[in-house]
């Protein structure tokens, strides 16, 4: 039942993104473009700081939604001395403050598929309810949108950062998805950041967002953002 309803949205998806209508259920109350660009670069220096350090004990949930739901949720929190202390950025150039009443409103605060609000929700979960459709190029990319890729059974998320993607594979292991290079030296802690010129010469072409591949659904912005 649930494949057949993941089917039925993506490919409605998919069609509305061919006329250029592409559907949202995601609500529409956004931050304003200061607000986005401040919790955009929150998004970036926590990710960053994962795949230099490692994972933070924070991150309890450590798969590819759970790294776009503890980086959000960090985003959006009071960065005081002990928090900064304990994500090892005290020494760091930080962003401002995001605005402490619309941080409150969002955080922890995900649409999920039963209509109820909290901290988790699947990967699909989080692109049906909580992001809107921006294309399947990247001219249109800002830092924090969502690659989303589905596979049948399974679905991944990858995140845009600039320069590179970035993601968690699931696992703690030696698995992958593919020949993705490991970031920093840490061990296999399951984080990735490679390039998208890169992403784009896997040689599992399941993994390659490109508009040939029926395994990429497209480019994804969370809902709060401008």
């Amino acid at each position: 039942m649930k494949r057949r309803i993941v089917l039925g949205w993506l490919a409605a998806l998919r069609t509305a993104s061919a006329q250029n209508t592409a559907p949202s259920t995601a609500p529409t109350s956004r931050l304003d473009s200061t607000q986005s660009r401040i919790v955009r670069d929150w998004i970036s220096v926590l990710v960053h700081a994962q795949l230099e350090q490692g994972p933070s004990p924070r991150w309890t949930h450590r798969d590819c939604a759970g790294l776009v739901r503890f980086a959000v949720a960090e985003s959006l929190r009071e960065h005081d001395v002990p928090w900064r202390k304990s994500m090892g950025l005290l020494s760091r150039p930080l962003p401002p403050e995001p605005d402490a009443a619309q941080a409150k409103a969002l955080r922890q605060r995900w649409q999920r598929a039963d209509g109820t609000r909290g901290a988790f929700v699947s990967a699909l979960e989080l692109v049906q309810a909580n992001t809107r459709f921006v294309s399947r190029t990247f001219h249109q990319a800002q830092v924090a949108d969502l690659l989303f890729f589905d596979l049948g059974d399974e679905q991944h998320l990858m995140l845009w950062l600039g320069p590179y993607v970035a993601y968690h594979n699931g696992s703690s292991d030696h698995s992958d998805h593919g020949n993705h290079g490991n970031h920093g030296n840490h061990g296999d802690n399951g984080l990735r950041a490679v390039r998208v010129a890169q992403l784009r010469q896997w040689s599992d072409t399941r993994w390659r967002p490109e508009d040939s591949n029926p395994n990429f659904v497209g480019l994804f912005r969370l809902a709060f953002m401008a």
